[in-house]
């Protein structure tokens, strides 16, 4: 049985010049590890996502007046990326690198169709003349004659393989109509070359391929909606003359008067096949669907309708489909399971949860059979049908409170629908105590996201100390239940989000911005009382009374004196002592308030991601942020140390860029804004006497060095007086 589960979004696509958004991507390639694709636009970027955590690691682009003609690939055996652009322009390059004009580069004499990696060998070149060229054989003389093995043909799909540990490369080509199938084995170098069976009135859509036993299989998508299979050995050793490939039909989908269009074909496994593509028949109006069908029964398993439209591509990569839907590039996730007839109709039990059914209506009838000895014997014909009554009551008790006791997560999911919040923490609270599963964290991800489904469909609705038992177990993450922040937003729950910042290590930038801005939104007073995590500021935070801030606030703007901003600190002598009453030594915010901003200032980020939405901050928010970050970074350099002590506190590293990141957003409004001078003078005149002060340590590190080498040659007694000379 195959089924399609959750979707997502991987990321957004933009049309590139002279070119539409319905024309696809250029290219999507698996990365370095399963968890990573490459992606290359037909525009001049490539750029590699993390697909769990729907975020990009790296984009890389070339010049405005150049554009990227192969998609980008990633060598297994370096951990390196290829890319092709102006069609003979060869670059390669590292995680590491920035710009790719100053990459490695190469050009070669032809046009290169696709570069092919496969594990455990050299990248493939394949060129637009049909010739195959080994990476390192071309990367050892790139202005190397390169041959023509096709005329007047043109490459429509290409595929590489490991066979008995030797590449083999398969590309199809067509001629006015006639298409061509040619097979290169690299080592030793042998090209085979077949021509497919003419159909009348149908052509090819899509290729794919896979080999097994040294039996290269192709199976070919046509027009009329059939898939057909045709093999080819590769043990054959010389080349032979032009052989006509036969086929045999292996899957037939629409029926007559309907036509496939823009499709694409992907092999799941040996029984099943997925399907993109259109269906145009002339009374119905065209629908794009993604389906999976088993090829050994001839059944539909699955589909699903496209209405936004797709670019007819289609990859799969480690049981997730990868397609083009309106402007974003969608990944489904997929699971295939044994073929067997009763699956195919759909009339196979789910064994696991006809398991777990059994065990939870388990009945202890020991139990019930003392209740049974508990009604007298010889009682009337009335009163016996009274204890019979009040023992078939004793038993369903009995038997709700065996179930209740062996919940399983079917059960749980179906009470979080219609059950009480008292009913359902009580539940979950039973459930988190006895589960012991080995696929924990996907439970408690589909416990959460029965719990916020229900949360947005019903507004009174908040099972908060569910929510917050769930995120404590530490199991869960942004991906797994993307909706809760925004719930936990839209309700305010401050608490909540402190830790879903504090435990979710893939939050989005959007959704950190939005926290930033709630918690800078809400006002102190509010906050007063609200269980937050206080660990993170205890160590440095001066805690006063409400009065005293606001009297505080009366006579001081922007937390600093017109006495301290005419002031220079940095002409005044090192050894001068502090301002017994220094404003800039009380915490602009409450400690709820600074708790909340030191999650923030705790979360994982990319600057590229974070600054557009950093600017979504009105002024009198970057002013009062700004304020914490000085107060926390005049707190740092106090200590030797220069960091709080403390796993959740920020540390001088985390304040300084985050500093930084908020007058990139918005210098323009920082600048200009009147009651902004004085905390950007306050700033400067702060970072003036700390350069000063790391000078005038420079001038002593000499001395510092002579007193380290001086060594005491001989005992002086009890005490001795000595006279360093400090030169």
């Amino acid at each position: 049985m195959a089924a399609l589960c959750e979707e997502f979004t991987l990321c957004g696509l933009i049309a590139s010049a002279g070119a539409g958004a319905g024309q696809g991507i250029l290219g999507l390639e698996p990365g370095p590890d399963p968890d990573r694709v490459l992606l290359t636009d037909r525009g001049r970027t490539a750029t590699l996502y993390k697909v769990s955590d729907q975020k990009p690691l790296g984009c890389w682009s070339v010049k405005q007046d150049q554009t990227i003609t192969c998609p980008a690939v990633c060598n297994f055996e370096t951990g390196e990326y290829i890319a092709v652009h102006d069609d003979k322009v060869l670059r390669i390059w590292k995680d590491e690198d920035v710009n790719l004009d100053k990459v490695f580069r190469a050009t070669l004499t032809a046009d290169v169709y696709r570069i092919h990696s496969v594990p455990h060998t050299e990248p493939l070149v394949l060129f637009k003349g049909g010739a195959v060229r080994t990476l390192d054989a071309l990367l050892a003389a790139p202005q190397q004659e390169i041959e023509n093995v096709i005329s007047d043909e043109v490459i429509r799909w290409s595929e590489a393989f490991m066979e008995t540990q030797q590449p083999v490369l398969i590309f199809t080509t067509e001629k006015n109509g006639n298409y061509f199938v040619y097979v290169q084995k690299v080592n030793p170098n042998i090209l085979h070359k077949y021509k497919l069976e003419q159909e009348e009135s149908f052509h090819p859509l899509s290729f794919t391929a896979y080999t097994k036993n040294k039996i290269l299989t192709l199976l070919c998508l046509y027009s009329n909606g059939c898939v057909y299979k045709l093999l080819m050995s590769l043990q054959q050793s010389v080349p032979e003359e032009e052989q006509i490939l036969s086929k045999s039909l292996l899957l037939k989908m629409v029926v007559s008067d309907t036509v496939l269009k823009g499709a694409s074909l992907a092999i799941l496994d040996k029984d099943h096949v997925a399907v993109l593509g259109c269906l145009d028949s002339p009374p119905n109006t065209a629908k794009e669907c993604l389906s999976i069908w088993n090829t050994k029964f001839q059944t539909l398993q699955t589909s699903k309708e496209l209405p936004q439209g797709t670019s007819g591509q289609l990859w799969c990569y480690g049981e997730k489909f990868f397609l083009t839907h309106g402007k974003v590039l969608t990944v489904i996730v997929y699971k295939c399971e044994t073929s067997s007839l009763a699956t195919a109709v759909g009339k196979l039990k789910d064994t696991q949860t006809s398991g777990m059914r059994t065990v939870s209506s388990y009945v202890n009838w020991n139990t019930l059979q003392e209740e049974d000895l508990a009604s007298p014997h010889a009682q009337q014909s009335v009163a016996a049908k009274t204890e019979s009554k009040r023992t078939l009551r004793s038993r369903r008790n009995n038997v709700a409170k065996v179930q209740r006791d062996t919940l399983t997560v079917e059960q749980l999911l179906s009470d979080i629908k219609d059950s009480s919040q008292h009913d359902i923490e009580e539940e979950l609270r039973q459930f988190l105590s006895n589960a012991q599963m080995s696929d924990f964290q996907a439970t408690v991800g589909y416990i959460i996201t029965g719990l916020v489904n229900r949360c947005k469909t019903e507004p009174t609705f908040y099972p908060r100390h569910c929510l917050v038992q769930l995120i404590q177990t530490q199991g869960l993450s942004y991906s797994l239940c993307p909706d809760l922040m925004a719930v936990a937003l839209d309700k305010t729950d401050v608490h909540l989000l402190q830790l879903c910042l504090q435990q979710f290590p893939d939050v989005p930038e959007a959704v950190t911005c939005a926290c930033l801005k709630a918690f800078l939104s809400i006002s102190d007073d509010s906050l007063q009382g609200t269980n937050v995590n206080l660990d993170s500021v205890i160590s440095y935070i001066d805690i006063m009374p409400n009065d005293q801030v606001e009297k505080q606030t009366e006579t001081v703007q922007n937390g600093f004196s017109s006495a301290l901003m005419e002031d220079d600190s940095c002409d005044i002598q090192l050894t001068q002592k502090p301002h017994v009453v220094d404003t800039e030594e009380l915490c602009p915010v409450g400690p709820q308030k600074a708790a909340l901003l030191n999650a923030i200032l705790h979360s994982a980020y990319s600057e590229t991601f974070l600054l557009p939405h950093l600017k979504d901050l009105s002024a009198q928010q970057v002013i009062l942020f700004l304020r914490y970050l000085q107060y926390l970074y005049i707190k740092c350099s106090e200590k030797v140390s220069t960091d709080f002590p403390g796993m959740l506190s920020p540390t001088i590293n985390q304040i300084m860029d985050w500093m930084c990141l908020l007058l990139d957003a918005h210098f323009t409004v920082v600048v200009m804004l009147p009651e902004a001078k004085g905390l950007l003078f306050s700033l400067h005149k702060f970072v003036r006497a700390q350069v000063r002060f790391c000078s005038e340590l420079n001038k002593i590190e000499g001395s510092l060095q002579e007193l380290q080498r001086i060594k005491h040659q001989k005992d002086f007694g009890l005490y001795s007086i000595e006279m360093l000379e400090l030169v």
